[in-house]
């Protein structure tokens, strides 16, 4: 079976003797439908966390450093204690689904404060959580059609490639986070240059969207590794271990849709009067 640089949806995640260990006593199967309800709520559930977070941030906005910090280390043990454990998925997904909905929400409260700081507006434009739902939405039915058609399959050469270009991203984005503790910033990569303008900040566009591709094209992997976990017979509390590894996906390409939805606001948004 193929390997994914998502941690959860990994090989050894989808191995047929650890699914079995877990299998569920009613004896129904995983189904493809039941992952895509499944996902569907939990991206409700984000949502609405996300606008709980935005709300909150931007009517306690001396706290909405502490409500990031604690969304964050909250998604951290909540991914750490369901990775490889699917019997917990059930009540972890949703809870997964709740505390990185916050921080994208105080997120965005971040990056529209800035805007407004600047006295920005995209021409036109609808909200940044708006433009980085329907960039998400889009992609991911985009590498659905893909892969369903046989356009981009989850092949070991693909599942290479991906993996080369995703460590790559992880070390730029881990030094770059290193350095922002410390004051400094990563020419292009951090969003504070995306301020400067100039050509620095069409390069860091073109990054934001290279880095989006790679994100979107790990769908591919995801569905296909979700479509041989169900043939394989995989219990049905697997559809929720399923739905938590789509939902990691699902979040760093919304993350960068996010941040790209906010670049084009810098460079193309007009003036307030």
């Amino acid at each position: 079976m193929l390997t994914s640089t998502n941690p959860v949806l990994a090989d050894a995640s989808l191995d047929g003797t650890l699914a079995h260990a877990h299998a569920d006593a009613s004896g129904r199967t995983a189904t493809v439908q039941g992952v895509v309800n499944k996902t569907l709520g939990c991206v409700v559930l984000a949502t609405a966390a996300g606008a709980g977070g935005y709300a909150l941030a931007s009517a306690y906005a001396g706290w909405s450093n502490a409500l990031m910090i604690g969304s964050l280390i909250g998604t951290l043990i909540v991914f750490f204690t369901l990775a490889r454990t699917p019997e917990r998925c059930q009540i972890g997904a949703p809870l997964y689904a709740v505390l990185e909905g916050i921080a994208l929400g105080v997120l965005t409260y971040w990056l529209e404060s800035i805007l407004e700081a600047q006295g920005l507006v995209a021409k036109g434009a609808p909200s940044l959580t708006l433009q980085a739902f329907v960039i998400t939405g889009s992609l991911m039915l985009a590498m659905l059609g893909a892969y369903k058609a046989g356009i981009l399959k989850p092949t070991e050469r693909f599942a290479s490639f991906l993996s080369v270009a995703t460590i790559g991203i992880v070390i730029v984005y881990g030094v770059s986070f290193l350095l922002s503790i410390f004051g400094m910033e990563v020419p292009f990569i951090s969003l504070g240059s995306a301020l400067e303008g100039g050509s620095g900040a069409l390069i860091g566009l073109g990054i934001n969207v290279l880095v989006l591709i790679v994100g979107a094209l790990w769908f591919v992997m995801d569905f296909g590794q979700i479509q041989r976990a169900v043939a394989s017979g995989a219990p049905a509390s697997w559809e929720w271990y399923l739905t938590f590894g789509l939902l990691v996906s699902i979040a760093w390409v919304y993350i960068e849709a996010l941040k790209l939805a906010f670049r084009l606001a810098l460079l193309f948004g007009g003036r307030r009067s």
